[in-house]
């Protein structure tokens, strides 16, 4: 729980202090896709499957703030600063940085109470490895789709 607070007051803490280029709507936009889309897929992973869970197995109100002010903001800083215009060496070197960021984290979230909140069934680091890289495509592809959206949005504004 410890380390839940902290991150959720630093990872927001940055977030404001450093977002630069992602209008508000975008940011609204992949704060809820962020949600949304953690709670679909720890639906089946979580509640269905056993893989994983916060704090306690099945639905519980003290792992809602994980869900809402802890991966939202750690996904937009992803967005924000990705490396659009450069190479695919430096895109592939960005996502091994976020990787090794995300399961670092992870292993955190992973210690005893009072300090971690994170507890594996089936699930492991590994499986963790995999599916990130998935994820975070997942969501610059709805990012890029968002932008696109928005210049559709402003060009039928202007005629």
């Amino acid at each position: 729980m410890i380390l839940l607070v902290c991150s959720i007051i630093l990872f927001n803490f940055l977030l404001y202090k450093t977002v630069k280029g992602i209008s508000v709507n975008k940011i609204v936009h992949l704060w809820t896709f962020t949600i949304a889309f953690q709670l679909f897929f720890d639906v089946f992973i979580d509640l269905k499957y056993k893989g994983y869970w916060y704090f306690t197995q099945g639905v519980d109100w003290v792992g809602t703030p994980a869900y809402i002010m802890l991966i939202p903001p750690v996904n937009i800083m992803f967005v924000n600063w990705y490396p659009f215009e450069k190479t695919i060496i430096i895109k592939i070197g960005y996502f091994l940085i976020w990787e090794i960021f995300l399961l670092g984290y992870e292993t955190l979230a992973l210690s005893p109470h009072p300090f971690g909140y994170f507890h594996y069934g089936w699930w492991n680091v590994w499986h963790s490895a995999v599916v990130n890289p998935v994820l975070l495509i997942i969501v610059l592809t709805y990012y890029k789709w968002i932008c696109k959206l928005e210049v559709k949005a402003c060009k039928a504004k202007i005629e």
